[in-house]
């Protein structure tokens, strides 16, 4: 079974514990007041990707990261072992946007080549939840993916 480490990073109050205490069950509602992560929170659950070959349920650990640059020192610890990097944001919200780019250079382009393909989701869990979570099983497939090629070059490099 993969187990897959997934990076929630992006502005505050975009959603990240939201969308994350979604995804993991954690709560059904997505309401409630605004309480800022510190620092980072992991969610840890099991989950079926769409998409990978194999189908398997795979272990998640969810990263929700703080927005808050009071945090950025400790960004590279985090990112260390990371299969996957989600900028959440809010796009109502002209800073958000403008954050973007930043997110992006300090957690997306700095990593390998494989995190550079971002496709942008657009979600609305008041809505439909469900869409939000189908967009994540397909992403986690792309992650599954990613990792069993990359297993499957290494294990060839140590017969060969």
């Amino acid at each position: 079974m993969f187990k897959a480490k997934i990076l929630f990073v992006g502005p505050n109050e975009s959603g990240k514990t939201i969308l994350s205490n979604f995804l993991s069950d954690t709560t059904e509602n997505v309401g409630g007041e605004y309480r800022p992560t510190q620092g980072v929170r992991i969610l840890e659950f099991e989950s079926q990707p769409k998409g990978s070959g194999d189908n398997k349920t795979c272990e998640v650990e969810l990263w929700d990261c703080s927005g808050d640059f009071k945090f950025e020192s400790c960004w590279p610890a985090l990112m260390k072992d990371s299969s996957g990097v989600a900028i959440i944001f809010n796009p109502d919200i002209p800073s958000h946007l403008k954050e973007i780019e930043t997110w992006h250079s300090m957690f997306i382009s700095s990593q390998a080549s494989h995190l550079t393909r971002l496709p942008l989701i657009h979600s609305n869990l008041e809505e439909e939840p469900e869409e939000a979570r189908q967009a994540f099983c397909r992403y986690l497939g792309n992650v599954v993916n990613t990792m069993s090629e990359s297993r499957e070059r290494e294990e060839m490099s140590i017969i060969t």
